[in-house]
């Protein structure tokens, strides 16, 4: 019998529901096979987290000094920083600070204090968000070191924990978002962790296994609201013990229990201790957040309606298509198999999908707290078929499991190793600053739409005394205006504009205004511009103000993202952002610097 058959027959008899929980022989030479294995597998499981953090801090310098994620740019960087001002109240309960703690505890040892970040942030913030940036993605590499052991604990077999690990360790949307000092991938490693206590949980029903569990769910929920998906999984694995004539004392479950909720909210207030402390703020931020997510107003650009197909889609590349068919696939092998794995696993992805698709706003990285289930479920899936095929050609069985981990992980690992050559190329934003600096003189009127941060109208670290600012132009208010969303006309002062209304305050006069006041110099990002090309019927009057422009301005400079003789690609809140398509060379939107010629500036 071929390693491939045994390791699946083995799997199989560990998965059945009618295998003996107690040291059977079939049991035992799983557990002394895989004491053998364990040594044999460990310099492949160290290439592949090596592998997973070089995909991970490839181009982690892309955009830098701006930060020009914009949640990025206000979030756990910013928030970090100012708690050696104000103590460890964040005063910010958008997001919770678990990440934020971890980044606030680094800043200090990396840059001695507060007086080195605050220098190091006021000089140049490059360096302070690479550190930010690393840290993300050491904590993507610990999730998929996590998520093998979880694997390979919940399935018996370390090729299931492996290639779930792997799919985990190029999937593109993990890599992507480990470039970014956001807690998404950060949240990942105690959603795995809670995974490796619950596959404990499963097998053995430890105390420890409770223990474990809980810790990691604590911490996952500290660290981002939705990491709480892992319960789900932990009560089907205590339930699994309730249900049918299993060997462990309804009293061991209950207390088991009572230990994994007692250590989730000891590690949940350990790492937020201010929800407590400041529970009027927690309340305040976690209501915001909420409605947030679900607020219909500043859409404007979503493609797609339906939140549950958007979901679906975003598995097929955020993943690949073969996970997501494998995922399917493995939802039914599981369930025959063990209907108790299968409850474990299946669940969380299926209540999370529909929960966050009946939102009015979604994202694909949203999705990203049950991507450790869909990995192991995919991979259970390809381990068993080529299994299958192994058994009826034995000559195969080598080649079947590469095969297997080819297609489970190709797409991804395609997609990530183009974005890493993407991200490590200039930024189209930097592209058109640095055209800027060489042919506008400083305090030049300018017109910058919302697609770069404040600072990139400054020099970094040493602002000009020419504008009262600092800035080194000085920029139109777009920040601000007397239009409001529904096109009507504001009085007084007006109003402040986020960033999602600005296509709603555009309309041709202020093509006018522009050159009546001397703004001759317009930049226009397609990330903004797009939104109004996705939804016409919704702004008109911004296509109308963009379509003025072009008749009244010359194209002095354009910086494309895209590779010759490719693109552009139709905008999406998800692809416009993180570059997925491989017709992307660089990262960025299309940057257009245009010079008006009429009104005042007819003489620029």
């Amino acid at each position: 019998m071929s390693a491939v058959e045994e390791g699946v027959t083995a799997s199989a008899i560990a998965l059945r529901d009618d295998a003996p929980v107690g040291e059977d022989a079939a049991r035992r030479a799983v557990r002394k096979a895989d004491r053998r294995a364990k040594l044999k597998w460990a310099p492949w499981v160290a290439l592949l987290l090596a592998f997973s953090f070089v995909l991970r801090v490839w181009g982690a310098k892309q955009g830098l000094p701006y930060a020009y994620n914009a949640d990025e740019n206000a979030h756990f960087v910013p928030k970090a920083i100012g708690l050696f001002g104000h103590g460890w109240n964040p005063h910010y309960f958008v997001n919770p600070p678990a990440y934020t703690y971890l980044l606030h505890i680094v800043f200090a040892v990396w840059f001695g204090g507060r007086e080195g970040v605050s220098d190091a942030f006021a000089r140049d913030p490059t360096e302070v968000f690479l550190v930010a940036r690393v840290v993300a993605a050491a904590c993507g590499t610990l999730a998929v070191w996590l998520l093998y052991l979880g694997g390979t604990k919940l399935f018996a077999d370390r090729r299931v924990g492996f290639l779930g690990a792997g799919l985990l360790g190029v999937g593109f949307l993990p890599v992507f978002y480990s470039h970014l000092a956001l807690n998404d991938v950060p949240t990942l490693a105690p959603i795995c962790l809670a995974l490796y206590g619950t596959a404990g949980i499963v097998r053995q029903g430890r105390l420890v296994d409770f223990l474990v569990a809980g810790v990691g769910l604590g911490l996952a929920c500290a660290t981002k609201y939705t990491g709480g998906i892992a319960l789900l999984p932990i009560l089907a694995a205590a339930a699994g013990w309730l249900v049918g004539r299993r060997r462990l004392r309804w009293s061991t479950v209950i207390g088991g229990m009572i230990l994994c909720g007692l250590c989730a909210a000891a590690f949940f207030f350990v790492t937020n201790p201010y929800a407590l402390l400041d529970y009027s703020g927690f309340s305040d931020g976690l209501n915001h957040q909420t409605t947030v997510a679900d607020d219909a107003l500043g859409k404007l650009g979503l493609t797609e309606d339906n939140g549950l197909a958007y979901y679906l889609w975003t598995i097929t590349w955020g993943l690949g298509w073969i996970p997501a068919v494998a995922a399917a696939v493995g939802v039914v092998l599981t369930a025959r198999d063990n209907w108790r794995i299968a409850f474990v696993l299946v669940p969380a992805p299926v209540l999370f999908l529909l929960f966050m698709g009946t939102q009015e706003r979604f994202f694909g990285r949203w999705l990203m707290p049950v991507f450790p289930m869909i990995c192991l479920l995919a991979a259970y899936a390809v381990v068993r078929v080529a299994g299958w095929i192994a058994g009826r050609r034995p000559v195969l069985a080598p080649t079947m499991l590469v095969l297997a981990a080819a297609l489970l992980c190709g797409q991804g690992l395609v997609y990530s190793l183009h974005i890493g050559q993407v991200l490590q190329r200039d930024d189209t934003r930097n592209m058109a600053r640095a055209w800027f600096v060489a042919h506008v003189p400083p305090k030049t009127k300018v017109v910058v739409e919302p697609v770069v941060p404040d600072g990139w109208a400054q020099d970094i670290g040493d602002p000009s005394p020419l504008t009262n600012n600092g800035n080194r132009w000085v920029k139109f208010p777009t920040s601000r205006s007397n239009i409001a969303n529904d096109g009507s006309e504001i009085t007084g002062p007006g109003r402040i504009v986020n960033i999602e209304d600005y296509e709603r305050t555009l309309y041709p006069g202020l093509v006018d205004k522009y050159e009546e006041q001397g703004y001759c110099w317009v930049v226009v990002g397609s990330t903004q511009r797009g939104r109004a090309e996705v939804e016409p019927d919704a702004v008109p009057r911004a296509l109308a103000y963009y379509q003025e422009l072009e008749k009244r301005a010359d194209t002095a400079y354009v910086a494309s993202p895209y590779r010759d003789g490719a693109g552009p690609v139709d905008f999406n809140f998800d692809w416009s952002f993180d570059f997925y398509p491989l017709a992307y060379h660089r990262p960025g939107p299309t940057m257009t610097i245009y010079h008006l010629r009429g009104g005042r500036c007819a003489s620029g």
